[in-house]
C-alpha cells in the first residue's frame, strides 16, 4: 500500500478475508469491507460501494480454502460454469465479474516494478556452479510442471527431483522435499507459461525463507521479471541471516 500512495493513489479499500487478510493491512487501508471466502456477491457490493475503478489481487489464498469454500448464490453460479477449477480459473472468473461491475484488475506486480526479482544473485550467500547446475534443472522441471498445471514450486538435489509442488501450496513443497533430501536441497519457483500477471504471480517472502530454513534449504531459485520479492530489503537481510542463497533465473 505503501508503494500505491507513493505512486499517488489517494484512497485504497481493502477486500478483507476472513482467516486469509493480514490485521496489519486492514491498518493500512482507508476503509475495509470484511467477507468469507466465496462471498462474491458481498465482494461485488464492496467494489460498489467503494466508488474503485481498479483493483489489485496481492497475497493469495491458502489452497485448502478453495475445498472449504462456502460460496454464495453468485459463487455458486459461476463455479457450475467451470470444468476445471484451478487458481487462474477462479481468480479468472472473479475478475470477469469485477470487470462487468466497472472494477479493472491490474497486474499483481502494479506499484511492486522495484520489488520484482532480477536475474543472477540477489541474497544470501554466493553460490558454487553445482548448485546453479540444479537450479536451472529444477527451472526446467518447475516451467514444465506449471504448465501441467500441477504447481509452480519444485525442490531438487544433484539433480533429482524430492518434492512438486502440487494442491498443499509452496511450503508444504519445501518441507517435504527439504525432509527427504537431508539437507542442501534447492527451490525453484517459475511463473506459469502464459501466466496470467494479474493474480497468482509467484512471491517469495520471509515466511518462505523461514520455511526453506526448517527444511534445511541451501538455495532459491526464482524467475527473474515475473517473481515477486515480498519487501525486496526484508527478503535479502532474512536471506543473509539464514545464509540461504536467492537467485533470479
Amino acid at each position: 500500500m505503501d508503494s500505491a500512495r507513493s505512486a499517488g493513489v489517494r484512497r485504497v479499500a481493502l477486500a478483507a478475508f476472513e482467516g486469509e487478510t493480514s490485521p496489519e493491512l486492514e491498518s493500512l487501508a482507508d476503509e475495509v469491507h470484511r467477507m468469507k471466502v466465496g462471498q462474491l456477491g458481498k465482494l461485488l457490493d464492496a467494489a460498489k460501494k467503494s466508488g474503485a475503478t481498479k483493483a489489485l489481487m496481492a497475497g493469495q489464498i491458502a489452497p485448502g480454502n478453495l475445498f472449504n469454500l462456502r460460496p454464495d448464490f453468485r459463487a455458486l453460479v459461476i463455479l457450475a460454469r467451470l470444468k476445471e477449477r484451478n487458481a487462474e480459473t477462479l481468480f479468472g472468473a472473479v475478475a470477469s465479474e469485477l470487470a462487468s461491475a466497472g472494477v479493472e484488475i491490474l497486474p499483481a506486480t502494479t506499484f511492486l516494478e522495484e520489488h520484482v526479482a532480477r536475474s543472477g544473485h540477489l541474497a544470501g550467500p554466493r553460490l558454487k556452479p553445482r548448485r546453479i547446475e540444479d537450479l536451472e534443472f529444477g527451472f526446467r522441471i518447475a516451467k514444465e510442471s506449471s504448465r501441467l498445471d500441477i504447481g509452480q514450486t519444485v525442490v531438487v538435489k544433484n539433480g533429482t527431483v524430492l518434492a512438486v509442488e502440487a494442491f498443499e501450496g509452496t511450503n508444504e513443497a519445501i518441507l517435504r522435499g527439504g525432509r527427504l533430501g537431508r539437507g542442501g536441497a534447492t527451490v525453484v519457483k517459475v511463473s506459469k507459461p502464459g501466466q496470467d500477471l494479474r493474480f497468482d504471480v509467484p512471491v517469495i517472502g520471509t515466511k518462505t525463507l523461514e520455511t526453506a530454513a526448517e527444511a534445511k534449504i541451501v538455495a532459491i531459485g526464482v524467475e527473474a521479471g515475473t517473481t515477486i520479492l515480498l519487501d525486496s530489503a526484508k527478503v535479502g537481510r532474512a536471506a543473509d541471516s539464514l545464509a540461504i542463497a536467492i537467485y533470479g533465473l
